[in-house]
């Protein structure tokens, strides 16, 4: 399922992809409705009756009982309408940082619907980093749960009562009609910040056509269906939460039952109470489900979704035994929404991120070249899901690095015989020892089948003699202890020389961003610091 070119690339065969996924179209089909707004607003009219959210254990939710499909699009329309008359241009931004519930999906909806670019906000960050986002963003409104007064940082700011917003006017009328028309593939939708795991977060621009070529490439791809039921506990300011999870459910026409945070017993309860049939995670959630005494509860579920951040194989392999869940792991980026998938139907491969969705074609970099005789390289994609550019000066900027369309991700992956990729780590993550590369993922995936090994985390420190050596970082296991002298002997048996840690290092949790994914950048100022404490 793999080709080279002329440039020396390893190409997947992104045609025989789609198929598995049930895709016979081209991807300008994924398109064909221009916006996820139109796609949503022409669905809720001919099911209207159909629940679509429910908000579970929050207090502060105006929204109680299930919300249908007309509910759902007169309360968006509402808002949209006070925000139109607040005098919200097309296209200013929005910023929102709140705890999810319904009420912050209905503002969402209706700030696309009022032709506003939306601004996720970590809800985790300190006031002095959602104030440096606000003033990047020349944001217009920040609706959000932190602020207790009309303005913050000198931005107009509300919270989820909107109580700044006035009522709507016939002007408001009158120009949502003409903000409608805008709505095209081109048109800006979000404009969302990266996660920073190697450096300062950018401000990606992402279109119309961005997120409804992604969500309808997941809802093909997953079976998703109108009679699916998903349990939404991720974060709703990243494209995990929003645009797998919230542009999903809707565009399929499905139904979610929307927790304020996760935790594993409200996971089981709503899955028992609402008959769901979904649960999308990140692997802290599955590594805590796991462990949980009710996990074959996971059993009652059409489907498990695992990303964000690599999954353990020996985690993955835990709830195939004990969940009844063959987890399908994906991978997708900020600036790209969705990317790859293991299929719904077929072999899902532990480890694996699977193949190309439909519309989106993927290579990897310089395949012959000396660097990469191990069939490794970085993987670039293309495809309508990928973004325009990044923020500069307050503007997207046109010149974002796109080369004939294709996006380099920064990401190194290898691809097996079926044509399954799978990610070995970030480029910047890569460690050279003795000018061999370590790939951080492989060195990890070794350690944590050890039996007392929770997890693991590997970065290079330099080395006047090696170029780099190798440091991994550990977590033992609940009531256990790591002994690092017999570690190291079993790293010595299980890995090259060259990849055998040089130092072992056990620590109680490593620095990790709001979905779970390690901070590197951080582990390294943390080795650091302990090599001058020394």
């Amino acid at each position: 399922m793999t080709e080279g070119d002329s440039f020396g690339h390893i190409v997947l065969d992104h045609q025989r992809a789609w198929a598995t996924h049930g895709f016979t179209g081209t991807a300008s089909d994924l398109v064909a409705q221009q916006s996820l707004v139109h796609a949503w607003i022409a669905r809720w009219g001919a099911h209207p009756d159909q629940p679509i959210l429910l908000g579970v254990g929050d207090a502060t939710n105006q929204n109680t009982g299930w919300l249908t499909a007309r509910d759902l699009d007169r309360q968006s329309k509402q808002v949209a309408l006070r925000l139109i008359a607040f005098g919200l241009k097309a296209a200013d931004r929005i910023a929102m940082s709140c705890l999810p519930c319904v009420d912050l999906i209905v503002l969402h909806i209706a700030a696309m619907r009022a032709g506003l670019t939306v601004v996720p906000i970590n809800t985790a960050f300190t006031d002095k980093e959602v104030k440096n986002i606000l003033a990047e963003a020349h944001a217009k409104l920040f609706v959000s749960d932190r602020v207790d007064s009309a303005e913050f940082d000198g931005v107009p700011s509300t919270d989820l009562r909107l109580e700044l917003l006035p009522q709507e006017t016939p002007q408001a009328h009158q120009q949502i009609e003409h903000r409608n028309t805008l709505l095209r593939t081109d048109y800006p939708a979000m404009l969302l910040f990266t996660s920073g795991t190697t450096g300062r977060p950018k401000g990606a621009v992402l279109s119309h056509g961005n997120l409804l070529a992604s969500a309808q490439a997941l809802v093909t791809a997953w079976s998703w269906t109108p009679t699916d039921r998903l349990v939404l506990s991720l974060p709703l300011f990243h494209m995990h939460g929003l645009g797998v999870g919230v542009h999903g459910t809707l565009l399929a026409g499905a139904s979610a039952v929307v927790l304020p945070s996760f935790s594993v017993e409200g996971v089981f309860d709503a899955i028992a109470q609402h008959d769901a049939t979904l649960m999308f995670g990140v692997p802290t959630m599955w590594v805590r489900i796991l462990a949980s005494t009710r996990v074959a509860e996971l059993g009652k579920l059409r489907l498990c979704v695992s990303g964000s951040a690599p999954l353990a194989a020996t985690v993955w392999n835990g709830l195939a035994e004990r969940g009844g869940q063959h987890i399908i792991e994906r991978y997708g980026m900020t600036e790209t929404v969705m990317l790859t998938s293991n299929p719904y139907e077929g072999n899902r491969c532990p480890g694996a991120v699977g193949l190309p969705l439909p519309g989106v074609e993927v290579r990897l970099t310089q395949y012959s070249t000396e660097g990469t005789k191990d069939g490794i390289g970085e993987i670039e994609v293309r495809g309508p899901n990928v973004f325009g550019g990044y923020l500069a000066s307050g503007q997207p900027n046109a010149s974002n690095g796109l080369v004939d369309g294709w996006f380099a991700t920064g990401d190194l992956g290898r691809v097996d015989h079926d044509g399954y990729l799978s990610i070995v780590g970030r480029s910047k993550d890569l460690v050279i020892s003795g000018g061999y590369n370590v790939y951080p993922n492989d060195v990890e995936e070794v350690i944590r089948t050890h039996m007392v090994v929770f997890d693991c985390a590997v970065v290079g420190e330099p080395s006047d003699e090696w170029g780099e050596t190798v440091v991994a970082f550990v977590i033992a296991k609940p009531g256990r202890t790591i002994d690092v002298d017999e570690l190291s002997a079993f790293c010595r048996s299980n890995l090259a020389n060259y990849q055998t840690p040089k130092r072992i290092v056990v620590v109680d949790d490593f620095p990790r961003n709001a979905l779970g994914k390690v901070m590197k950048a951080d582990l390294r100022l943390i080795n650091a610091s302990r090599e001058e404490l020394r």
